[in-house]
């Protein structure tokens, strides 16, 4: 499909730089398309379009540190400013990473993030060497350091990588090391938080406890290949970066006998579609799942096992909004896309939700 089909315009206000206080007070714009409705209400509402016997999945990731800033090493050259983006842990010592300025470095560069001294807090300083360089800035980070040695040095060194459309209008405080994360985070590897989980509060999942649905998590490490444009022209050129993901035996079994006594299936976030969906046969049944996702979803992909989608709203020519739109249709979410404009509903991480309903 051509990609300027999912192309809308956005105006400035309505990409929220702040969540909303408290966390289950954004709006929550329901949408089924198999009824034509479309309602406004708020996320403290999500209860009362659920059923009993209903399963929500959850991303239980953790947003680490993973923005580090530094210098490249390289024999008779100056000291090269660098900021590089931890993306995918490829294993004990090695990360995959986006490098800025990505023209400046190549294989064999040495790059110190960080300061050469000891601030009290463990490692004030880590380098790696830039042990392969790929398109588009990718780069494979080899550190000094590997294991728990590492986490706590990127913890030390690094800070939280807000979203390029909230950095480029405020800068990274102490709130969004607790906005950024959402009350159930275990998991620690993602790059980026699985924003629709950001809505969840304690006294929520208390009432949807006693609407009797149920709670299940999986494991999506968020990279910041979320944050990367559509270049191609066509959604076939595009190709989607790797993310790693984790769906237990357990929860498999669990999800697989919800949808067996007719419950249905209720993903918060793509993130955790997108991992349901990689894990689910053509027969509907979710199997134990580990390892990399590229699954790229646009119109005419046919799910397999999710009923609904509790997601934030998204970017224009995004695959999150081609996924969207492959969930309820196109025309019903470019016109839903429309209404939160019109009425003012909060966009991206930060902003306001939606409950959407698979087309049938």
């Amino acid at each position: 499909m051509r990609v300027d089909l999912f192309d809308f315009d956005l105006p400035e206000e309505n990409i929220a730089l702040r969540p909303a206080n408290p966390r289950d007070s954004a709006r929550l714009l329901v949408v089924d398309p198999n009824t034509d409705r479309m309602t406004d209400h708020q996320v403290f509402d999500l209860p009362s379009f659920l059923k009993p016997g209903d399963a929500l999945v959850f991303n239980d990731t953790r947003v680490i540190p993973a923005q580090l800033e530094g210098v490249r090493l390289r024999d008779g050259a100056q000291e090269t400013p660098v900021s590089a983006t931890l993306h995918m842990r490829a294993d004990a010592s090695r990360w995959k990473a986006f490098a800025r300025p990505g023209k400046r470095i190549k294989a064999g560069d040495r790059i110190r993030f960080g300061y050469e001294r000891d601030n009290g807090c463990g490692l004030a300083f880590l380098e790696a060497t830039v042990e392969e360089k790929g398109d588009e800035g990718e780069i494979t980070l080899l550190f000094d350091v590997s294991g728990p040695v590492l986490d706590e040095a990127i913890a030390s060194v690094g800070h939280i990588p807000l979203p390029p459309y909230i950095a480029v209008k405020r800068a990274e405080d102490a709130q969004d090391q607790t906005d950024y994360q959402t009350i159930y985070a275990r998991e620690k590897g993602a790059v980026a938080a699985p924003t629709a989980g950001l809505h969840f509060t304690p006294a929520l999942f208390d009432a949807l406890d006693k609407a009797g649905v149920e709670r299940h998590f999986v494991t999506l490490h968020v990279g910041a290949g979320t944050f990367l444009p559509v270049k191609a022209d066509d959604t076939n050129d595009h190709k989607m970066h790797l993310e790693i993901g984790y769906v237990s035996d357990e929860t498999a079994q669990k999800l697989n006998a919800v949808k067996a006594r007719g419950g249905r299936i209720v993903c918060v976030g793509t993130t955790s579609l997108r991992l349901i969906e990689s894990a689910a046969g053509d027969d509907g049944q979710i199997r134990p799942w580990s390892g990399a996702t590229g699954i790229f979803i646009t119109p005419g992909y046919r799910f397999k096992a999710v009923d609904i989608l509790m997601t934030n709203f998204h970017l224009p020519k995004s695959t999150l909004f081609m996924l969207v739109s492959a969930f309820c249709g196109l025309e019903t979410m470019r016109a839903a896309y429309a209404h939160a404009i019109e009425t003012g509903y909060r966009f991206y991480s930060y902003g306001d939700s939606s409950l959407l309903f698979r087309k049938v």
